[in-house]
């Protein structure tokens, strides 16, 4: 967990034991209790947890729900449908063309999983299971909307009344869930997080039990509880792949689409279809940790160019209506530093209020960031702060020195 000065303290108790009572608040609160399941590892602790709690409360049915993203190893597809078979659950299995981020891309930053105008290009067949439809999703493709957005046509409140949805959001998995987790730090139940996005109706509600669990932890509890679990994780350590590095989700995004690569080698049943699957894919497999994506390093400013006129080629190389998000993006967080300080952004070097350098605004307008993740990163702890400061300031009096 995190206090109000941003640093983690240490509890006693055990992880397992807090995940439970969590879940077991959540059946206190809400009507309706589902999980959502992506056949991650996250994910499989979750649903776990939840059948635990529901065995115990005399709970006959769990609702899951399951996105298939349709560009996923097929040992996920595997270990879904041995989940879809277990009798304690209600499976529903969403085959639906929602809205993907493709950041392999910057003429077509966005696929559609499933979209029946691209079958000829779908990465595995349709499972059996597949529910195609959904009251109230958009038909035309150009309205298509996210998963996230979607939660509102499923949980609608006069049948399942105020819901909880079990999601594996760990705080440690990535700065932006720990941000989320942590917004809700004052209330009692800082794991709840109400959730309003798309068509929710304000009957819905985030539930994170496992939000302070670590990775070993996330690992230790199929071994111990003897938990089935997805064996493409047994091809990633065989790889030798950080276990913090693993992921079974399409690596089209922004931050997976950096071990896009793997999957040429631990997955070549589908490789062949998962570069033909996106555009600029097979180029971001050889390229993604490049400065082409700008992952690793950004590209380097040149001397003739200020940083403003180098931010703006890079925004250029996006088509409409893209450039002009990504140009009030970065404008937005340009108008937010001079809103908190009158004190200048340097090159590198984050500004310790703001979290804002011109190197980070490079990146957004390099990438894109459509789905607004990236996010200045603002140290919360006395020390850190302090120390940001200082950093900051030894760079701003070498910055006015060599000019």
């Amino acid at each position: 967990m995190a206090n109000k000065l941003g640093k983690k303290k240490v509890i006693d108790r055990h992880v397992h034991e807090l995940a439970v009572e969590r879940i077991h608040r959540a059946y206190d609160l809400f009507d309706t209790v589902a999980v959502m399941f992506s056949g991650g590892k996250d994910s499989t602790a979750c649903l776990n947890l939840v059948l635990e709690v529901a065995k115990e409360r005399g709970i006959q049915k769990v609702p899951i729900h399951h996105f298939d993203e349709e560009a996923i190893p097929y040992e996920t597809e595997q270990y879904v449908r041995r989940v879809s078979q277990l009798p304690e659950v209600e499976f529903y299995w969403w085959c639906l063309p929602v809205r993907h981020r493709n950041a392999c891309s910057v003429k077509n930053p966005w696929w559609f999983p499933w979209g029946p105008e691209d079958e000829a290009k779908w990465v595995r067949p349709l499972p059996s299971e597949a529910i195609t439809e959904l009251e109230g999703y958009p038909s035309d493709p150009a309205q298509r909307i996210t998963i996230p957005e979607i939660n509102g046509l499923i949980f609608k409140p006069e049948i399942h009344g105020n819901v909880g949805i079990v999601m594996g959001i760990r705080a440690d998995e990535s700065l932006t869930r720990t941000r989320a987790i942590l917004s809700g730090r004052r209330r009692e139940d800082v794991h709840i997080l109400k959730y309003d996005e798309g068509t929710a109706q304000g009957n819905i509600y985030k539930v994170y039990p496992v939000y302070d669990w670590s990775t070993k932890d996330i690992w230790t509890a199929p071994k111990r509880f003897g938990w089935d679990y997805n064996t493409a994780y047994d091809l990633m350590d065989k790889a030798g792949i950080r276990p913090n590095d693993q992921r079974c989700a399409p690596p089209y995004g922004e931050e997976p689409m950096r071990g896009l690569y793997q999957f040429r080698e631990l997955f070549p049943d589908i490789w062949g279809k998962m570069q033909e699957r996106v555009d600029g894919a097979a180029t971001a497999a050889r390229y993604s940790n490049t400065v082409l994506y700008s992952y690793g390093s950004n590209p380097t400013k040149p001397d003739n160019m200020t940083w403003h006129e180098f931010i703006r080629f890079w925004i250029e190389k996006h088509p409409e209506p893209y450039k002009s998000e990504v140009a009030e993006r970065v404008k937005g967080f340009i108008q937010n530093h001079y809103n908190k300080t009158n004190e200048p952004i340097l090159d590198k070097v984050a500004h310790p209020r703001t979290g804002v350098s011109w190197d980070f605004l490079l990146k957004i307008a390099v990438r894109g960031d459509f789905k607004n993740r990236k996010q200045p990163n603002i140290q919360g702890g006395v020390d850190e702060a302090l120390k940001q400061k200082r950093k900051y300031d030894e760079a701003r009096f070498r910055s006015a020195t060599h000019k």
